[in-house]
């Protein structure tokens, strides 16, 4: 039976990506954006809120996914599934669409005077820090697709490893560990870490996924303390984002513990919510799970481009050039899924 909860949450997560990003142009903490207009506290917090647990949250769900793919897959096959739905659009989107999002990222950070063909040549010879904000190479939003095609690669290997040498093809987890999973975070945050993003931390978190909460008792028992485990993730996030934004002094290891409690328990309440309320399917679930890879891969592109066109219109209005380009860029997305529906070269971003 489908678990249409894992669907509901990915396509609502995916849906709030828009104005996680476009607020990223006005971060007070200095990070490199394709567009960067000034500092501001308010919105800045929206990233702040949102960043401990959203991606986290996706290679989660992804590990619940798989357990439930292999059921129905062979290892082979799934691998198979995986090269084209992930390592294709990954290359693809890297050659396609960062080009463009670097060259505005250029002409509006750093005053680029060529034309766009003109600055392929720079994206592929350029390599800086990787954020594309200089207008060199970057993989953007497609970092999350390599990552999750390299974690199911060491994911597939664990299982078969885990398989040959337990001869089980499932083992059972203590239910306790429902609890206590989020306790290694803070170890694995810093290996094989790009960009503030590490490889072993995502791996770490989509194997709880797969050999945790893909159970039905799990998440019954995720489900039962949903509301208890909320209270202690939006009290760790406030605090989070009050640390990180509006302290006058800086509290590295209070900030950091915040963050990996605001990690460990939003993941397990909106879990347990998602299976608590959004366990349905409906003509909008039906229509966004459809499209939500594709709204991934596009929607960042259009966020950067109407952040520049509107840069001049709205200068002088905060509120505007922040919720303008957050509507238009949902508009444009959207067309972009509708579009590549109904074309079946590609059928693999569906």
């Amino acid at each position: 039976m489908r678990k249409y909860y894992i669907d509901n949450i990915r396509w609502i997560i995916i849906l709030l990506l828009v104005p996680y990003h476009a607020a990223m142009a006005w971060n007070v903490w200095g990070e490199p954006n394709y567009i960067y207009f000034e500092s501001n506290k308010i919105i800045s917090s929206i990233v702040v809120f949102f960043s401990p647990y959203f991606m986290p949250l996706m290679f989660f769900i992804a590990g619940i996914s798989t357990k439930f793919a292999l059921q129905k897959r062979t290892i082979g096959q799934y691998m198979l599934e995986r090269t084209k739905k992930l390592l294709i659009p990954f290359i693809l989107g890297t050659a396609l669409i960062m080009p463009p999002m670097t060259y505005i990222a250029d002409k509006f950070n750093y005053g680029y005077q060529g034309n766009l063909f003109r600055h392929y040549a720079v994206f592929f010879t350029h390599f800086t820090d990787l954020t594309g904000a200089d207008g060199g190479f970057s993989v953007g939003q497609f970092w999350f697709i390599l990552y999750l095609f390299l974690i199911s690669l060491i994911a597939v290997g664990i299982i078969l490893l885990q398989r040959k040498i337990m001869h089980l093809k499932d083992i059972d987890i203590p239910p306790v560990l429902i609890f206590l999973w989020g306790l290694p975070l803070p170890l694995f945050s810093g290996m094989l870490s790009i960009g503030g993003k590490s490889l072993v931390e995502y791996t770490y978190i989509f194997l709880v996924g797969y050999y945790i909460f893909s159970n039905d008792d799990v998440i019954s028992k995720v489900e039962k303390w949903k509301w208890i485990f909320l209270c202690i993730g939006i009290t760790a996030t406030i605090f989070n984002v009050y640390m990180f934004i509006w302290s006058d002094t800086q509290q590295t290891l209070l900030n950091t513990i915040a963050k990996y409690v605001s990690e460990w328990f939003m993941i397990s309440s909106l879990l347990g919510i998602g299976k608590g309320y959004l366990n349905f399917s409906g003509k909008i679930s039906k229509y966004m799970s459809k499209r939500s890879y594709t709204f991934y891969i596009f929607h960042f592109i259009w966020v950067v481009l109407f952040q520049y066109l509107l840069f001049n219109v709205c200068s002088g209005n905060i509120i505007l050039l922040y919720v303008l380009p957050v509507l238009f860029a949902y508009g444009a997305t959207l067309l972009c899924c509708e579009i590549c529906n109904r074309i079946s070269f590609f059928s693999f971003l569906r």
